[in-house]
């Protein structure tokens, strides 16, 4: 099954509430006046793109009914799909991960699915032929790494652990000198989703870094954040402390079969300027997906 197909049927609680909402608007559409702007514009929010991004998708589209004289309901629709498309190019899509090693820190909050991604991620490395290594550096949540062993075992990765309450930065320490010594392709590294606050978190996830620019200062490094696309609105807030506290690269929505709110992929990479690289889809081990915007929003809308 090809990418759209696949996102066209995992996404059908949300292309069901927008074919309820944004296709009703195009179904009788009788001209671009204001009452059809506002109402799109509306049906966009209550699909979780945010206020914000779907009043700068509306404006986006005004202006293009207007420069490009617009008139029919289908050409409209496909100009709102080009924009949503546009916003969504906001970098790279495909992770950079071409030196050996090369490391992927995964970052997130607890419940988001972080384990099970570094599991699908290493399925889908091993499956390309890569020598992949799993980082348990989540040592304060009871049982991470066990789970994380489970997934390595699946996926035909390598893993590095400690004891529980171990120090994260050098069960990372660990991984790489493994990773360097095994000639490793790919590091992945699991991370504390939760400390007793903020700056702690900050601060370990900074040693961590340090860790990493120290021992491969010269490999490929990217910074995953792993968010839950059924906390929608909730989940673009946790986005926003993440980049301010570690730097991220890049981004991988879970959950998107579970809910009618998809339109969090496009709030997210609008209002974060930060690419969505994978997207999750479902259960099996193939469920995270490489995200290909245009498929996307064609799915979608």
């Amino acid at each position: 099954m090809g990418f759209f197909e696949k996102i066209k049927n995992s996404l059908i609680k949300t292309k069901t509430a927008m074919a309820a909402t944004i296709g009703g608007i195009f179904d009788s559409f009788t001209g671009a006046n204001e009452e059809f702007f506002e109402e799109l514009e509306e049906s966009m929010i209550l699909a979780d793109m945010g206020v914000e991004t779907s009043c700068k998708a509306v404006e986006l589209l005004r202006e293009r009914v207007k420069e490009q004289r617009l008139r029919g309901g289908e050409e409209i629709h496909n100009a709102l799909k080009d924009i949503l498309v546009e916003m969504l190019d906001v970098g790279d899509t495909s992770l950079k991960l071409d030196t050996k090693p090369s490391i992927v820190l995964v970052i997130g909050v607890n419940g988001v699915g972080k384990t099970t991604t570094i599991g699908k991620l290493a399925h889908h490395f091993t499956a390309q032929g890569k020598k992949v290594l799993l980082c348990a550096g989540d040592t304060f949540r009871a049982a991470a790494a066990d789970q994380l062993e489970i997934w390595a075992e699946r996926s035909g990765a390598q893993i590095v652990r400690q004891h529980e309450g171990a120090d994260p930065a050098s069960v990372v320490f660990d991984g790489i000198s493994a990773a360097k010594a095994r000639g490793t392709d790919i590091i992945l590294c699991d991370t504390a989703g939760r400390l007793h606050n903020k700056a702690n978190l900050m601060n370990e996830l900074n040693k961590i870094s340090r860790i990493v620019d120290r021992e491969l200062p010269d490999s490929d490094k990217e910074v995953l954040l792993v968010l839950d696309g059924t906390t929608g609105q909730n989940g673009l807030l946790q986005a926003k402390q993440f980049k301010e506290i570690a730097g991220v690269t890049a981004i991988a929505l879970t959950k998107l079969d579970g809910t009618a709110k998809g339109g969090i992929v496009i709030s997210v990479a609008d209002t974060l300027q930060i690419p969505v690289k994978y997207i999750g889809v479902g259960e099996q081990m193939d469920d995270l997906m490489p995200f290909e915007a245009r498929a996307f929003v064609d799915a979608l809308i």
